[in-house]
């Protein structure tokens, strides 16, 4: 009885998540145009891990919605559309190196390890731009993007956002 019942959560999860998507994807069309949502919903509904996982972005204060598909792969592409980084991802460093080096305030998670716990990647700068023609994304939040690692191997990361009517990259 308790395996049915998990069943059940597990197939009622999956429907609320797909109602959810489906809503956003038709409120913003011009992120996916020449994208059927019927194929994107086929595609979803025979993988339960990419469900999963575009549960737990939501779950996370995220807005996952299609940006593209991927003739190569034969998958479609999903980005966080939320306008501002989510309230339960913010104030963290880029990695546990940075993490760890932080000698005062010291934030609990870092972006690296909550976008790998979820099973996602952060966003390359070119990936980060591409977000940024759909829409007005952080105009009051940075975002971190994936650093390259001579940058990182020198102390830095990378972040982005959107002010002034221009993308941002620091």
């Amino acid at each position: 009885m308790t395996i049915h019942t998990r069943k059940d959560s597990s197939s009622q999860q999956n429907e609320e998540i797909i109602k959810k998507l489906k809503t956003r994807f038709e409120k913003n069309m011009h992120r996916h145009q020449n994208i059927q949502w019927t194929n994107v919903q086929a595609k979803l509904e025979a993988d339960s891990q990419k469900l999963q996982i575009l549960s737990e972005m939501e779950r996370t204060g995220g807005e996952p919605d299609v940006v593209g598909y991927d003739k190569n792969t034969n998958e479609y592409i999903f980005y966080d559309c939320s306008e501002e980084s989510p309230k339960g991802r913010r104030n963290t460093c880029y990695d546990q190196e940075g993490q760890e080096s932080r000698k005062s305030g010291k934030p609990q998670n870092n972006a690296v390890d909550m976008a790998a716990a979820m099973g996602i990647e952060i966003l390359t700068e070119e990936q980060y731009r591409e977000l940024q023609k759909l829409g007005n994304f952080d105009t009051k939040t940075s975002s971190w993007i994936n650093t390259p690692v001579e940058i990182r191997k020198l102390g830095g990361a990378i972040f982005g956002d959107y002010r002034y009517g221009n993308v941002f990259i620091y």
